[in-house]
C-alpha cells in the first residue's frame, strides 16, 4: 500500500465529502510520506472567510509543522481536484516530490489545463504529476455541489 495512488486518493475524497458536508467547494488533500500519512486536510475558505485555506496549502502548511520542515521533498501530494496557481506554488516553493490529482480543472488549473507550474523547467523545482485517479467520482462530487448551488 505504500505506493498505491488508488488507495490515497480515497482517502482524498473522504476529506472532499466533508468539506462538501461543511458547504465548501469539494476539495480533500492528503500528504504521504514513505507510506504513512503526514497531513490530510479539506477546502475550509468559507468558514475560514480566507481566500488562501485550500485544502493543498492547509495540507503543505499541516505537514510541514507535523515534520518541523519546510522542504516536504520525500512527500507526494493527493488531491481530488487540479490544483489552481496558488497550490502549484506552495508545492514547488515546499519541494513536494509528486501530486497526484484526481479531476482536471479548465478554468482553473496549473498543474497542466491552463498552465503548469509544478513542472516549469525555469523554477528551482518540478514536481512529478500523475492525473486522473479516482477522475469519475471527484467530478461526480463537484458536479453534484455545484448542481445544489445553481
Amino acid at each position: 500500500m505504500q505506493d498505491d495512488p488508488a488507495h490515497w486518493m480515497e482517502l482524498a475524497l473522504e476529506e472532499a465529502l466533508a468539506a462538501s458536508e461543511r458547504g465548501e467547494v469539494p476539495v480533500g488533500a492528503l500528504i504521504v510520506r514513505e507510506g504513512q500519512i503526514i497531513a490530510r486536510a479539506h477546502n475550509l475558505t468559507r468558514e475560514r472567510s480566507d481566500p488562501t485555506a485550500h485544502a493543498e496549502v492547509l495540507a503543505i502548511r499541516a505537514a510541514a509543522a507535523a515534520l518541523g520542515d519546510w522542504r516536504l521533498n520525500d512527500c507526494d501530494l493527493y488531491v481530488t481536484l487540479e490544483p489552481c496557481a496558488m497550490c502549484a506554488g506552495a508545492m514547488v516553493l515546499a519541494r513536494i516530490r509528486r501530486l497526484v490529482f484526481a479531476a482536471a480543472d479548465p478554468k482553473a488549473g496549473m498543474c497542466g489545463s491552463l498552465g503548469n507550474i509544478v513542472e516549469d523547467e525555469r523554477l528551482n523545482h518540478r514536481v512529478i504529476v500523475q492525473s486522473g485517479v479516482g477522475e469519475a467520482e471527484a467530478a461526480r462530487l463537484l458536479r453534484g455541489f455545484f448542481g445544489k448551488r445553481r
